[in-house]
C-alpha cells in the first residue's frame, strides 16, 4: 500500500464519487482509478461497489477506512516531527475557526505574532461548523481549531479560551425594548434570527425550546454572527448573541439585550486538537499566544463593564 492509494482511497470513501474524490486529492480522474484498482489487486478485494450515481464501501473499505485514516495521522505526524530538525522557524498548521467573528476580530493578530516566531511556517485558514472541523481534525486534514464548546468527542481534546452567558437581541424600538428579561413563551413568538444548525450554541437553543414545549418561529437561519447582528440592527427580528459581544452594540444604542428567563446556555469557545496526536512546536506555540490573546480580551470587558457600571 503507498500513501497516495490511501489519500485516494480515503477521498472516495469520504466524497462517494471517483469524480469528487480525483478533485479532492488534485489527480485525474484516471489516475486516481488506476491507484485504487492497484490497491485493490494488492488486497484482493473490492473496496467499492460501484452504482450509476455514488460508490458504497464494501465490507472490505468499511475495514480499511479507519486504518487507512489512522496509517496517514501517522504519517503526517512523522513528517511534522521530521520537519522541526530544519528549524524552529519552519512548521505546517492548518487551523480551522467556526467562529466568523472570532477570525475577522482576534485571528489576524494572532497569526501575526505567530508569523513573527515561525516567519517561513506554511499557515492556512478554514472555516465551518464545529461538527465540520472536529471530522476534519479526526481525518488528519486539520491540526487545530476554533470550535463551540462542548466537543463530546473521545478522540478529540479541548481547551477553553472564551466563556460568555447567551442573551436575546432586539432593535431598541422593540414593544418590551426597557425590559430586561424575555421569557422562553415570548421569545419562541417572535421572528427569530438564529445561526445555521450544526453548531453546539444552536443545538442549545434547539434544546431550551424543546424542554420548554415550545415551536421556535424561526425565519432566518445565518452562518455568521456579524450577519444576525445587522439582521437585528436593522429590525428584521430578534436575534441571539454572547453578551460580551453584543455589549459594544448596545452601548451604542445599536440593538438592546434580554437575559432569557429560564436558560442556562452557555457560549464556550475553545481550541480542539487530536487527542494524543503529535503537538507541534507550531501548535504550541499558537496555543500560548491564544492564551494571552483572550485573557487580554476579558480583561477589556472587565474594564468595559467597569466603566459601564459608574
Amino acid at each position: 500500500m503507498e500513501i497516495k492509494q490511501l489519500k485516494a482511497f480515503i477521498a472516495i470513501a469520504e466524497e462517494k464519487t471517483f469524480t469528487a474524490g480525483a478533485k479532492r486529492v488534485n489527480v485525474t480522474q484516471a489516475a486516481v482509478s488506476m491507484q485504487i484498482r492497484q490497491l485493490e489487486e494488492e488486497i484482493g478485494l473490492p473496496l467499492f461497489t460501484r452504482t450509476p450515481r455514488r460508490v458504497i464501501l464494501t465490507e472490505a473499505g468499511e475495514l480499511l477506512l479507519e486504518r487507512a485514516r489512522r496509517i496517514l495521522r501517522e504519517h503526517d505526524s512523522a513528517l511534522a516531527e521530521l520537519a522541526e530538525v530544519a528549524g524552529a522557524e519552519h512548521g505546517r498548521l492548518r487551523i480551522g475557526s467556526a467562529s466568523a467573528m472570532f477570525a475577522t476580530a482576534q485571528l489576524p493578530q494572532i497569526l501575526e505574532k505567530l508569523k513573527e516566531r515561525f516567519p517561513n511556517a506554511e499557515i492556512s485558514v478554514s472555516s465551518g461548523t464545529s461538527k465540520l472541523l472536529v471530522e476534519k481534525i479526526l481525518h488528519g486534514e486539520m491540526d487545530i481549531a476554533f470550535v463551540s464548546l462542548p466537543i463530546e468527542t473521545q478522540n478529540v481534546q479541548t481547551e477553553l479560551l472564551y466563556g460568555d452567558e447567551v442573551v436575546a437581541i432586539a432593535h431598541p424600538s422593540h414593544p418590551n425594548s426597557k425590559d430586561k428579561i424575555i421569557s422562553a413563551a415570548a421569545l419562541a413568538g417572535e421572528s427569530l434570527i438564529l445561526g445555521e444548525e450544526g453548531g453546539n450554541t444552536r443545538r442549545m437553543i434547539d434544546d431550551f425550546f424543546n424542554a420548554a414545549n415550545l415551536k421556535p418561529n424561526i425565519v432566518m437561519e445565518l452562518s455568521r454572527q456579524e450577519a444576525i447582528n445587522k439582521m437585528v440592527e436593522n429590525n428584521m427580528g430578534v436575534g441571539i448573541a454572547s453578551a460580551k459581544s453584543a455589549l459594544p452594540a448596545v452601548k451604542e444604542g445599536k440593538i438592546v439585550s434580554w437575559w432569557i428567563e429560564g436558560a442556562e446556555i452557555k457560549w464556550n469557545l475553545g481550541l480542539a486538537r487530536l487527542r494524543g496526536g503529535y503537538f507541534s512546536p507550531i501548535a504550541r506555540e499558537f496555543t500560548e499566544i491564544c492564551r494571552d490573546n483572550f485573557a487580554e480580551r476579558e480583561r477589556e470587558f472587565a474594564a468595559s463593564g467597569r466603566q459601564s457600571g459608574k
